[in-house]
C-alpha cells in the first residue's frame, strides 16, 4: 500500500507527522490492474456506458476533469471524446463499498455516449427472447467522427 508522509501541527505546537494512504490505494484493481467503471449522467442518473480504468486513467480524470478510460483491447488509455468530440465532463466520482468499482457522474456533451451515436451504449433491450433496438439513434456516427477530424 502507497503511503506518503502529511505533517501537522498539533495543539503544543509539535510537528507530528502520520502516514496517509493514496485515494487510488483503497481501489482492489483485478489481476490485470483494472476496475470496473460504471457511467452515469449526472442529473438523469441514466447509466451511459461501462468502461475500464487503470491507476492512470482514474488519475487522469481526476486531474483533467474528463473521462479517461483504458481500452483492453487496445491496451491503452484513451479520453472520452477525443475523435469524436463526445466528451464527458467528470462532475464526481464514487467508490462501491468493496472498492471493486467506480462509477463516474459525468456531464455528456453532445448528448452521445456510444460510438453508434446513440445516448447510452445500452439500447438494446431484451424481448421475447431477443434483443430489439430500443432507442432511436440521435447523431450519425459518420458526421461525429468526419468534423472531429477537420
Amino acid at each position: 500500500m502507497k503511503q506518503k508522509d502529511d505533517f501537522r501541527v498539533d495543539g503544543s505546537g509539535l510537528i507530528r507527522r502520520r502516514k496517509i494512504m493514496a485515494w487510488t490505494d483503497e481501489i482492489h484493481f483485478d489481476e490485470e490492474g483494472l476496475v470496473p467503471v460504471i457511467v452515469q449522467d449526472a442529473k438523469t442518473e441514466r447509466v451511459l456506458m461501462f468502461g475500464w480504468a487503470n491507476r492512470e486513467a482514474l488519475e487522469r480524470t481526476v486531474a483533467t476533469g474528463k473521462g479517461v478510460y483504458f481500452s483492453k483491447s487496445r491496451g491503452q488509455v484513451w479520453v472520452k471524446g477525443a475523435s469524436s468530440g463526445n466528451e464527458q465532463h467528470v462532475v464526481g466520482m464514487q467508490l462501491d463499498v468493496s472498492g471493486e468499482a467506480v462509477i463516474y457522474r459525468v456531464e455528456q456533451v453532445g448528448g452521445v455516449a456510444c460510438h453508434t451515436g446513440h445516448v447510452s451504449t445500452f439500447w438494446r433491450e431484451l424481448h421475447s427472447g431477443g434483443w430489439v433496438e430500443s432507442e432511436p439513434v440521435i447523431r450519425d456516427p459518420q458526421e461525429m467522427y468526419h468534423q472531429s477530424s477537420l
